[in-house]
């Protein structure tokens, strides 16, 4: 059974700075990556909010973009706003050159990251990750060492770029003498923030969307905000433990009917 994990720390718990007590976690997803916005309007507007924020493909340019702004219900219409406005050749533009090249071999990619890099540069409102209002880290894989790797300083929009270059799919970035692309976060998730609180937020797929069709991204984020409001208010969720904070768990409630 598919679930949403989430915690209920009120913005009142919220620890010192340099030590978290509440953490996102966006994980990726491509176009379902939409539903985030959804969930974090849910949880912003009863002041659930982090103290640090960790993404991964389609999360870590939905979490850069939270780290570049106050955490309210009204930056969480904002990114609903973008996805909502986002189309598929916005973020994976078909070139015949580029797509040709990579189907041949000749190419580590079939789509260019200049649409992904236009979005990030518009909408990432800070140029260094250290820069971030919220403390960011971003989760890459090292493809020429086989490793996990977390950018948490450097250039903003090279590391959103390197955490969301789906491999062979978009061109990996040079980071550092690294190879970089997405990383698939794993369940081990507490070492991202030991003594903090997890908020997972994962990005579900109710209805089989394909995650490169951006054309249900309104659908996805009302169904996100709806459930994560539900599963709130009637705190329909059993207390699990991960990590060293309780993380409240529940079922996934399926729509009646899918997106038209």
């Amino acid at each position: 059974m598919s679930t949403v994990t989430i915690t209920a720390r009120p913005a009142a718990d919220r620890g010192p700075a340099g030590a978290p007590r509440t953490a996102f976690v966006l994980a990726g997803g491509a176009a379902l990556g939409a539903m985030q916005a959804g969930m974090v309007h849910a949880l912003y507007e009863r002041g659930i909010v982090p103290d640090l924020l960790v993404g991964t493909s389609a999360g870590a340019l939905n979490a850069a973009l939270l780290a570049s702004r106050p955490p309210t219900a009204a930056t969480a219409g904002e990114l609903a706003a973008i996805w909502r406005g986002l189309r598929r050749s916005d973020v994976l533009p078909l070139r015949p050159a580029t797509l040709l090249g990579g189907l041949a071999g000749r190419r580590d990619h079939l789509v260019p990251d200049h649409g992904l890099r236009r979005l990030a540069t518009r909408h990432v409102q800070f140029e260094r990750l250290e820069q971030a209002s919220i403390p960011l880290h971003l989760v890459a894989f090292d493809l020429l060492s086989g490793n996990e790797v977390r950018l948490s300083d450097g250039p903003a929009v090279d590391a959103v770029l390197a955490a969301a270059a789906v491999p062979g799919v978009l061109p990996p970035v040079r980071w550092r003498g690294q190879l970089l692309t997405n990383a698939h976060l794993q369940d081990d998730l507490a070492r991202y923030a030991p003594a903090a609180e997890l908020i997972v937020l994962p990005a579900l797929n109710p209805q089989h969307i394909a995650p490169t069709d951006f054309g249900h991204a309104g659908w996805l984020i009302t169904q996100a905000l709806a459930a994560a409001r539900t599963a709130l208010t009637v705190g329909s969720a059993s207390t699990t433990f991960r990590g060293s904070g309780p993380t409240a768990r529940w079922p996934r409630t399926a729509s009646p009917s899918g997106p038209t």
